[in-house]
């Protein structure tokens, strides 16, 4: 009978370590905030414009560089740049990731302003230099929800 409770809580404390260590690396992918978006028309980031197409949008793995966006192809063989960004707050999160695009003249593209991870109430204000900062302030923003 003793043998058969010790086995058990042996089960028992060898499940709740393998679980321990499987939990950190679930996590992986929203601590680095990985987000794959399809833009149907040209976007602007920090010192270029990303044609139309699919990026992976991705923080270093270093929390202390949160601060940094990295910026992907859609097979993450090309990589585009690293955008500098200071926090940007919002009241509720939502569910899907959220960018707030800037609208811009006929002949320029929207600029991408913030960036939102989903469930986040923290985001990612891209800064620009600046006079387009400036400028960027004056042009209406739209918040766009990139959810399915």
């Amino acid at each position: 009978m003793k043998k058969v409770a010790i086995a058990k809580s042996l089960i028992a404390v060898m499940f709740l370590l393998g679980f321990v260590t499987v939990l950190p690396s679930a996590r992986a992918d929203e601590a680095n905030q990985a987000t794959e978006v399809t833009f149907s028309q040209p976007v602007q980031i920090p010192g270029r414009v990303l044609p139309a197409g699919t990026y992976w949008f991705i923080l270093p793995q270093d929390v202390t560089d949160h601060n940094q966006v990295r910026i992907y192809n859609a097979d993450r063989t090309i990589f585009y740049g690293t955008v500098i960004t200071i926090n940007a707050e919002r009241v509720h999160p939502t569910e899907h990731t959220v960018f707030t695009l800037a609208e811009r003249s006929s002949e320029q593209p929207e600029a991408i302003v913030k960036w939102f991870y989903p469930g986040e109430t923290i985001g990612h204000e891209f800064l620009y230099k600046k006079q387009l900062e400036k400028e960027l302030a004056k042009d209406k923003q739209d918040t766009v929800d990139a959810g399915d």
